[in-house]
């Protein structure tokens, strides 16, 4: 067996990449393998004794250190959307000049481990230390849903941190923040040993060095597209444009002051203008449900779908249809960056319904704290001091101090909240939300579960919503409802794109693009539209309609989608080359076509494949060698095409048009225009526009004159880029006309 370049690599040499996350997580590279033991495969996560010795065995195989040094893994460069954050220690010359550099060298140490900690605790990457400065990516290697939010969330706290180091300083450190984000290329390796780093290339980097440099001591100052992705999130304070150098225009930057009031990341980010379309008999159920709450007879409906299917806006829809009744409402929102903290949903609910901030003094927060717990009970026993406890508030001496072991003290401390929603339900109905569940904490769940089977006699009507991987233990109880959201059909996605078009009229190509490749999505669709109304894809035409100008590109994925869409994929690095194959041969493809593009053994392959379907990427219908499969959403399939380089992508689609035509004749012959499609892609121009010529004949000789019009149309497109007075040039063109003579006289 040959060195491997990555660990990944031998994984799949020896039919065991399912395996690759587990060597990741523990570190394991290509230098540890020969030291891995069966103890070490075991620790590691690989419970079969098969597996481990087919690995071990795999690892005897592996060339001697002394007979070949072991190559660098290689990282392959690609387009990627990023946030990155460039940020700068305060005052750091003036400290050089009057420090011992030895004492300089702690300061800026302790000052490099505060910002990695700051960091990483977020989600980012440390991509390279330059003195005082700390270069951060956010989005890579690894996307989140989040990441604009979190590099943001980074700044704020660097900004608290830094000032708060004991070093020997003599005075309170200060650090300067900027962020930016946008699309760059990156995994390029530049220099060596200690100073290499994954270089990122684009107008990014720049942007966020320069706002950087623009903002105050002590603050976090972001440019527009951080800004947009981030929404009503945090507080602001909008600099206006400014003028950076190196750029040719100005821009526009803002300060980020903390984080905003808004209750609801729905609330936060997206807009609420966009009505409900289609879920006519799943509200009729919620406002049933909370009709018979009313009436004292608890009900819970737990609301499922997938991303973007509509979970905040029906949501959304039961507060507004409850506006003007009394009641009491409370809502708790689980946090993707709070999976592992205790009752963090309790915790934001009870501090967001007291009006504590974080500059009250003990005092002021305990004194809210009652009046708040004043609305639900007159005596509240001991649920005040452990409540205030789990709120990080002394009690004071007005409550007793809870004395507890601690599986006890957990016990009271989830009765605590309980006795409160009975008080108000005693007093009012309730209406109860817990969004986001999916990525609730493990006590918080076992509150749910206390309070699912506590309200059936009580005037409270529980709403719960998650995606469709979280399980919900409750699901048979007899009080409880299932609601599962499914996709929109066409007729109803149209309807949100006239909404959002102000009842304009797009062209129907750009139109049926939208609906074709937001797969009923609802969010979607409202993002794919947004982009296209704001992207100079169509401008207005009349009083009541749009024309074209252009149609909407493979890689035009809007910004709010990407970090999502990037991240299903990240998951699963290892079959990150399959997914790109998969996403360069299109929407649908056959297990034959993929086995014979890919060259990869057929064990490796489909269990590849299945790990892809296992993840909900594509779907498959019938099984391999006759399996087709179907990415799940198009935008997923553009996500994955879009973070190859133009190189890879002529690589791949000529590789996909050499096997089209050596192992599927019949393709060039019955769909010239799939090759056509491919050979285009490869930049083999003057054969694509050959092929599709040949279509439009296929065509016309069908009399589907449609079609044949459409494959003429790109043959053209495609010989405008020809040299206009090249021999072939003129051949293909008078070939164009000569096919076309119906068209041309039309």
């Amino acid at each position: 067996m040959s060195q491997p370049t990555s660990v990944t690599e031998w994984l799949m040499a020896v039919g065991l990449v399912e395996y690759a996350a587990c060597f990741a997580r523990n570190d394991v590279d290509v230098s540890v393998l020969p030291h891995l033991t069966d103890l070490d495969l075991k620790e590691i996560g690989v419970a079969s004794l098969g597996h481990r010795r087919k690995l071990l065995a795999g690892i005897a195989e592996l060339p001697r250190a002394d007979a070949r040094p072991c190559s660098k893994p290689q990282i392959e460069a690609e387009r990627r959307h990023l946030s990155i954050m460039f940020c700068d220690l305060v005052g750091s010359t003036a400290l050089s000049t009057r420090l011992d550099v030895e004492d300089l060298r702690a300061v800026v140490t302790a000052y490099h481990k505060c910002c990695a900690e700051a960091i990483e605790r977020e989600g980012g990457f440390v991509a390279k230390y330059m003195g005082d400065g700390v270069l951060a990516y956010f989005s890579y290697p690894l996307a989140s849903e989040h990441d604009a939010e979190r590099a943001v969330r980074a700044g704020l706290a660097l900004v608290e941190a830094v000032p708060l180091l004991d070093t020997s300083a003599g005075a309170p450190l200060g650090v300067r923040v900027g962020i930016a984000t946008g699309l760059v290329v990156v995994g390029d390796l530049l220099g060596t040993g200690a100073a290499e780093e994954q270089a990122v290339v684009g107008e990014t980097p720049n942007l966020a060095a320069r706002l950087q440099a623009l903002a105050p001591p002590g603050a976090v100052v972001i440019a527009s597209g951080t800004h947009d992705l981030t929404g009503g999130l945090f507080e602001y304070r909008d600099l206006g444009t400014v003028a950076l150098k190196g750029f040719d225009r100005e821009v526009r930057a803002w300060q980020v002051l903390g984080s905003d009031a808004a209750e609801s990341r729905f609330e936060a980010l997206r807009a609420a203008g966009t009505p409900v379309v289609g879920r006519d008999d799943e509200t009729s159920l919620l406002l049933r449900r909370w009709e018979q709450a009313k009436a004292g007879e608890g009900h819970v409906v737990l609301l499922s779908g997938e991303a973007g299917v509509g979970k905040s806006r029906m949501t959304q829809v039961l507060l507004e249809r409850s506006a003007q009744e009394s009641h009491a409402r409370l809502r708790y929102f689980c946090s993707p960056h709070h999976q592992d903290s205790a009752l963090h949903p309790l915790i934001a609910q009870l501090n967001h319904a007291a009006g504590i901030r974080r500059a009250d003094a003990d005092a002021a927060r305990l004194a809210k704290l009652e009046a708040v717990i004043a609305q639900a009970t007159d005596s509240p026993g001991e649920a005040l001091p452990l409540l205030a406890d789990l709120l990080g508030i002394p009690p004071g001496d007005r409550h007793p101090v809870i004395d507890l072991p601690p599986p006890m003290r957990k016990a009271r401390t989830l009765e605590a909240p309980l006795t409160l929603i009975e008080g108000l339900a005693a007093r009012r109905p309730v209406l109860m939300i817990f969004e986001d569940v999916h990525w609730s904490d493990p006590t918080t769940r076992a509150l749910l579960d206390l309070l699912v089977d506590r309200l059936t006699a009580l005037r409270v009507l529980l709403v719960v919503t998650f995606r469709p991987e979280f399980a919900p233990p409750w699901r048979d109880r007899p009080h409880v409802d299932w609601i599962g959201l499914g996709r929109l059909p066409p007729d109803q996605c149209a309807a949100i794109i006239s909404h959002l078009a102000g009842g304009r009229v797009l062209p129907r190509e750009i139109a049926g693009q939208i609906l074709d490749r937001t797969d009923g999505v609802p969010l979607f669709v409202e993002e794919l539209t947004k982009t296209v109304l704001e992207s100079g894809l169509v401008r207005k035409a009349g009083n009541n309609a749009y024309l074209a100008t252009a149609l909407v590109g493979r890689t035009a994925i809007p910004e709010t989608l990407l970090a999502s869409l990037l991240a299903r994929l990240d998951r699963m690095p290892e079959t990150r080359d399959l997914a790109q194959l998969g996403a360069a041969l299109g929407r649908q493809f056959s297990y034959e076509l993929i086995a014979a593009v890919a060259g990869l053994p057929p064990p490796l392959l489909e269990r590849s494949l299945e790990r892809l379907e296992s993840a909900e990427l594509i779907f498959r219908r019938g099984a391999p060698p006759d399996a087709e499969y179907t990415f799940k959403h198009a935008l997923v399939q553009d996500a994955a095409y879009g973070t190859m380089l133009r190189e890879k992508r002529q690589r791949l689609h000529a590789r996909i048009a050499a096997t089209l035509e050596s192992d599927f004749p019949e393709i060039r012959a019955r769909q010239p225009e799939t090759l056509a499609r491919h050979c285009a892609d490869a930049g083999q121009t003057e054969k694509a526009a050959d092929l599709y010529i040949a279509a439009s004949v296929r065509a016309t000789a069908a009399t589907n004159n449609v079609e044949a019009t459409a494959h003429l149309k790109r043959a053209m497109a495609l010989v405008k880029t020809l040299p206009p007075r090249a021999p072939r040039t003129a051949e293909l063109r008078n070939r164009i006309m000569t096919s076309g003579w119906w068209w041309w006289s039309a």
